[in-house]
């Protein structure tokens, strides 16, 4: 008489342990998404009615990170671990980095050339500020999710997160400068050195290099 198979639990567990996860990855992008929704539409409105080009900047950054979002939602669609999906989401965020660091650059040339000063905005001043405190966190709890799913493109991601909190401090660092020292070019020179950390980010996401703790 045949014995019944053994019953996994570890295995039960850990596949409910992944579902949980993954579900809590899509609610992170879901929010990532709202924030940076809104965060555009505040900061291109206040920067055309102020004139501030470093806002409008900010906004259609903002609109770049949205896409690394999309690509994340598209990857987690996915319960399972899928290394094609998976190498697939990880260069298209490559590419949204590379995306990032062409604006970036070209925006802040612009304003080195220019001379475009940043202009000061209570509404943008508050975003930046807002950016700074929420951005982080939200990068935080999803390369705590990327660790458990093993998921390079959603660490990549995290990344981006990261980013727009740093520009956003540059925004508020340059207004800042230009108020108390009348340092108009604070604000691009910092851009532009933030250039190749986000070009090196987004080389190593197309490579489809696995980050060494996602493991």
């Amino acid at each position: 008489m045949e014995q019944p198979e053994p019953h996994c639990e570890s295995c039960t567990s850990g596949d409910n342990g992944r579902v949980v996860d993954t579900r809590h990855a899509r609610r992170l992008e879901y929010i990532t998404i709202g924030w940076n929704l809104v965060e555009a539409g505040v900061a291109v409105g206040a920067g055309i009615a102020a004139g501030s080009v470093a806002l409008v900047g900010f906004g259609v950054d903002t609109l770049i990170e949205i896409l690394s979002s999309l690509i994340l939602l598209w990857r987690l669609l996915s319960v399972h671990y899928d290394e094609r999906r998976e190498q697939i989401a990880l260069k298209l965020v490559g590419v949204s980095f590379l995306l990032l660091a062409v604006y970036v650059a070209c925006e802040a040339a612009s304003n080195l050339l220019f001379k475009k000063a940043p202009e000061a905005s209570l509404a943008g001043i508050v975003l930046a500020v807002l950016a700074m405190l929420v951005m982080p966190l939200l990068a935080r709890a999803k390369r705590r999710v990327a660790g458990r799913l093993n998921s390079s493109a959603l660490k990549s991601d995290s990344r981006q997160s990261s980013i727009c909190a740093y520009l956003a401090a540059i925004l508020l660092g340059g207004l800042a400068l230009n108020t108390v020292f009348h340092w108009w070019w604070a604000d691009p020179v910092a851009a532009i050195i933030m250039v190749p950390i986000i070009v090196k980010e987004g080389l190593v996401a197309l490579r489809g290099e696995v980050c060494a703790d996602c493991h």
